[in-house]
């Protein structure tokens, strides 16, 4: 029995949305993360995107358990000599709650060039609002 190999031509590619309201931040980036590699279909090939793309709405809704709150951060650097800025995620998520999501997703996509073009499906939306009615999203509610 020979194993079947996806071709980037023959991918179906569907859009879905994720409701981020009273999700945590972890669960909703997994689900999210495993939608865009493609892995929830059977025809997944680990070096062919194969995935689908991904609409999270109401990012200013999702939670973090315990502490993290006041306890993580979201550390960047400019690259120059004390350029290291620090933001707690309460802050981030008063003031740009997208970036958590993103953040989050991204560093569980596969850190190639192929991560980056399956980065590239993810929308992300602070309201219940989006642009995308024309691809008729799905809702996905399986996590």
């Amino acid at each position: 029995m020979k194993s079947y190999m996806a071709k980037p031509n023959e991918v179906k590619r569907k859009w879905y949305i994720l409701d981020a309201t009273d999700k945590p931040l972890g669960r909703l980036a997994t689900e999210a993360a495993t939608l865009l590699r493609g892995k929830h279909k059977p025809t997944y090939t680990p070096n062919v995107d194969t995935g689908d793309h991904v609409i999270v709405i109401n990012a200013e809704k999702v939670v973090l358990t315990g502490k993290k709150l006041d306890q993580k951060e979201y550390i960047r650097h400019s690259g120059y000599v004390g350029g290291l800025k620090r933001t707690s995620y309460r802050e981030l998520l008063e003031k740009k709650p997208e970036l958590a999501i993103e953040v989050a997703i991204k560093g569980m996509l596969p850190h190639n060039r192929l991560g980056r073009q399956m980065y590239t499906k993810l929308k992300v939306y602070k309201g219940s609002e989006h642009p995308h009615e024309a691809q008729q999203p799905e809702v996905w509610n399986r996590g």
